[in-house]
C-alpha cells in the first residue's frame, strides 16, 4: 500500500488558492434582485385604464421579471461557485485611481437633466446631458457632442413624445413642435 508522503498534504494546501468571497458578485446579484423587485412593484402600481386588455403595465412587468430571472441565475451561479474572471486585456490598468473629477462632472449632469427637464424641456435637457457626459470622458470637440445630442434628443422627443404620446416635456424652447403632434 502506498503510504502518503508526510507533509504532502500541507504543501498542496499551501500552493491551493485560498477561497475568496465573491463579495461584489454577491452585492451585484443583491442589487439585481432589489431593482428587479421594485420594477415589479412600480409596475403593478400603473394605473391602468378599464377595460384596456394590453396596458401600460405590460412591458414594465416583462422587464422586471427578466431582470429577476437574470439575477436570481447570477446568484445562483455565485454561490455554486463560479467566479468571474478577471479579464486580461491590454487596455485594463489594474493600478489605474479612480478619476473622481469625471465621476462628480457625470453625476452633477444627471442631477441637472433631471432638474432642467421641467424648465426647458426634455430634448434640450438631454443634449445637455450628452454633451456634458462626452466632454467629462473626454471629447475633443465637445462643441460636436452637444449638436449630436441635440439632434438624437430630437428625434427621441418626436418619436416618443410627439408620435407615441409619451409624456416628454416640450419645454419652452420647443413647445411650437409640440403643437404638431
Amino acid at each position: 500500500m502506498n503510504a502518503p508522503h508526510p507533509g504532502a498534504t500541507e504543501r498542496a494546501e499551501e500552493t491551493r488558492p485560498a477561497q475568496r468571497v465573491p463579495v461584489g458578485e454577491l452585492v451585484f446579484a443583491l442589487l439585481m434582485l432589489a431593482l428587479g423587485a421594485f420594477a415589479l412593484i412600480g409596475a403593478f402600481s400603473i394605473h391602468v385604464p378599464v377595460g384596456v386588455k394590453v396596458g401600460p403595465t405590460i412591458f414594465p412587468i416583462f422587464v422586471s421579471i427578466v431582470l429577476l430571472g437574470s439575477a436570481v441565475a447570477v446568484l445562483v451561479s455565485v454561490l455554486r461557485g463560479n467566479r468571474a474572471e478577471l479579464e486580461e486585456g491590454e487596455d485594463i490598468d489594474p493600478d489605474a485611481k479612480t478619476d473622481w473629477l469625471t465621476l462628480a462632472k457625470i453625476v452633477g449632469a444627471v442631477v441637472a437633466h433631471l432638474l432642467l427637464i421641467d424648465l426647458i424641456g426634455w430634448a434640450p435637457a438631454a443634449a445637455l446631458l450628452f454633451g456634458i457626459v462626452a466632454w467629462s470622458l473626454g471629447a475633443r470637440r465637445w462643441w460636436l457632442a452637444f449638436i449630436i445630442g441635440l439632434a438624437l434628443s430630437l428625434v427621441v422627443q418626436v418619436v416618443f413624445g410627439g408620435l407615441m404620446g409619451l409624456s416628454l416635456p416640450w419645454g419652452p424652447a420647443l413647445g411650437w413642435l409640440g403643437g404638431m403632434f
